[in-house]
Parts: structure tokens; sequence; C-alpha cells
């Protein structure tokens, strides 16, 4: 089924970025607030949900989506692919701006209206060290007004990174940090350091030889006794500003209530299902990957993504490593009898929307910001976005039978 713009001229935003003009996209699927899927026409008016009109009529601005599902756009809480634009190979590096946009177009075309990067701060240097963080940060704030996404930051620090806290806590201060997390990899990094492949992978990501890396790890593993300092520092601040903290990796209910303490009430990728239990036994949002639903498992042998949400310890999942598995997943799960469909895509709009503290959006509601997609689900198990809406705006468009109508 093709789409059919009838009078649409264009972008047509105004000074904020909003859809100027109203629009309608009439007789499609639509899943609303209420979990229910209904056939109707949802209207945008400055760059909001306007209303619904059950009769579908054609009119100007009328865009002709029948066949299609009308969904919430996804909201992506951690993303970090947009490193292999930065770093294809290793040692092979592109332009930030470049990488970036590319990386904007490819999460707009899977369905991503709001985009947390997960950008690491470690005390490694290279991809994920100061210098490569400063330099993100400057090119996000740099290209942000062309960026198709509302793109933010999720910023990942390793904490035996405490000469960086200061840094942290003045791009909270500034408003350049959405979401902060805490992460320890050492130990992880540690036992790789006996395996020579993985040791060449990190040495590499670093730009140092495999020798120069090992002694940065004995020296990096003294800072231990100050972590606890800087992270209280940065959660207090966190919680003055308002940003969200979540913790990563957690490895057991006590590491868990240990971040919840701190204030990280977001648990991000927890290792086992006694941890994730305990999260959301503590009403606290829990994190998987859709690249785990996807693959059916964790490629490194943690917790099933598939199986969290079947025994309800996943509340959120993310794009992770891989942007087209978020529009994928909830599909997935659906057809395997997971979870209904209306819960799936729960997890890739609204329930991430309520964990980051975005009021404004995940929803099709009136009043909602107009971030939406229409989905062609005509082939089972090879679902395709047709269109994203951004704010009302559509920034996203692919179907070969498109036209604009006189």
């Amino acid at each position: 089924m093709s789409i059919i713009a009838d009078g649409y001229h264009g972008a047509m935003t105004n000074e904020k970025g909003l859809g100027a003009m109203m629009l309608s996209l009439t007789g499609g699927r639509v899943l609303l607030d209420d979990g229910t899927i209904q056939e109707t026409s949802v209207q945008f008016e400055g760059g909001l949900i306007g209303g619904f009109e059950t009769q579908n009529k054609r009119q100007k601005g009328t865009w002709d989506v029948r066949g299609h599902l009308v969904l919430p756009a996804i909201i992506d809480l951690h993303g970090d692919a947009f490193e292999r634009q930065i770093m294809p190979r290793p040692g092979v590096s592109f332009p930030l701006d470049l990488a970036l946009q590319d990386t904007d177009r490819q999460m707009a075309s899977n369905g991503i209206a709001t985009a947390y990067h997960g950008i690491t701060y470690s005390w490694e240097p290279g991809l994920r060290g100061r210098d490569t963080v400063v330099q993100l940060l400057d090119a996000l704030d740099r290209l942000r007004t062309r960026m198709l996404c509302d793109t933010r930051v999720h910023l990942r620090w390793e904490t035996y990174n405490t000469t960086g806290a200061s840094d942290i806590a003045e791009w909270m201060n500034t408003g350049r940090i959405d979401l902060l997390a805490f992460n320890d990899h050492m130990d992880l990094i540690r036992r790789a350091l006996a395996n020579p492949q993985k040791l060449g992978k990190y040495a590499d990501r670093a730009g140092m030889t495999a020798e120069a890396f090992i002694n940065l790890v004995d020296e990096v593993e003294t800072r231990k006794n100050d972590i606890r300092a800087k992270a209280d520092w940065l959660a207090m601040l966190a919680e003055k500003l308002d940003i969200p903290c979540a913790s990563h990796d957690d490895e057991s209910p006590a590491m868990r209530a240990h971040f919840k303490k701190l204030g990280a009430r977001i648990c991000e990728f927890p290792v086992n299902a006694e941890t994730a239990r305990y999260a959301i036994d503590h009403a606290d949002p829990v994190i998987m990957g859709a690249p785990n639903v996807l693959r059916g498992g964790s490629h490194c042998d943690r917790l099933c993504a598939t199986t969290a949400v079947s025994q309800g310890l996943c509340s959120v999942l993310t794009s992770d490593y891989y942007y087209p598995s978020l529009m994928q997943a909830p599909f997935k799960l659906a057809s395997e009898g997971v979870t209904d469909f209306a819960n799936g895509w729960n997890m890739v709009s609204k329930n991430p929307a309520e964990a980051a503290g975005l009021k404004d959006r995940g929803e099709i509601k009136k009043g909602k910001r107009a971030d939406v997609v229409v989905v062609d689900d005509s082939i089972p198990g090879c679902p395709r976005i047709v269109a994203t809406f951004v704010a009302g705006r559509p920034v996203h468009l692919i179907d070969a039978g498109y036209r604009m109508c006189a």
C-alpha cells in the first residue's frame, strides 16, 4: 500500500523545528495509549498529536496509510553503534560530523525519533578517551539543529576514570548530559589481558601497544579507593539537576541495591535474572538489548532478553550496538507469543520515555509530541519502516509507490 500525500509541500516547519502545518495520517491501524489498535486518523498540529477522526476523511494535508500500522516512534536510551561509523576498523577513523550524520540517517530510517548516544568516557585513550568525548560533544552541539532525530547524550562513565569526574560535573552543569550511567568494566578487561586476541582489540581501540595497555591497566587499578567519593559526588549532582542515572551490568541484587541507594534508578543490562528481579520488585526500570532478542540470547552468555521479557523482568529495550533491532524486536516477541504486541512496543516507546522522564512523548495521545512511525507489516517476520515523523515532520519516507497529489 502506498502512502499518498495530498497538498503536502515540503517540511514546512516553524522556527522551533515543529511541524507548522496540520497533517493527518488516515486509515492506518493505530496503537493508542490504552493499548488497543484501532483504525482511525491521527492529526498532527504544531508538532503535536492534535486529535483523531474515525471517519478517515481525505482532505488537504492527508496521508493515506491504509494497510499500515501507525505506532509511537522509538525512543532509544542506549545506542553506541555510532562508534562503528567513527572507527569501522581498529585504527581507521572518519570525521565525526560525517559519522554522526550518517548515524542520524540510520536511526531515522529505523523508526528512532529520540536517540541517546551511549558515549563512553573511559580511562582508556583513543575511541573512548577524553579527546574523543570532547570532540563528540562539540560535534553534537554543532550538528544538533541539523539532526533528523532528537539526539541526546547518555554518558557512560567508567568509574575508574576518577580524573574525569570534574569534566562530567561541568558537562552536567552546562546541560550537555541527559543520562548518566555508572560503568565498571575493569574486571572484564583485566580478564581479557590473558587472551592475546582480546588484548590486541583493546590496545588497538586505545591506540597503544599491548605492553603499554597492560601497564595502563595496572596504573588505573590503583585508583579504586577514589571511586566511591567521585560516584557519590556525581550522583548528588545528577539528582540536583534532575538527570536520570543508570547502573550498568549489575552482577547481583546487592550491587543493584548499592546503585539504587546511590540514585541510579535504572538497571541497565543486569547480568542475571536475580538482579533483574530485584530491580523490578523495587520499581526500577530494567533495560535489555534488542539485539539479544533478535539473536535469541546474549552474545556474552548473560541473561537472555527474551526470557527476561517472558518472566516480566524487562521494562525497556535499547538498540545497544545494532539500530535495526529496536523496530524488529517487538514483532519477534509477539510472533513467538512471548508478550502481546502492545506491551512489546511499549518497551521501545512508552516505557523508555517514562524511564528517562520524557513526559511529552512515547504514546499516540492528544497533546503529546507527534513522534510517529508508519510500519508495513504485510510480510510476516519482515516489517519495515515506511515513514518516520519527528515532532510532526516527515524525516524518513520510503515507498516505491509514493507520489504527491495535486
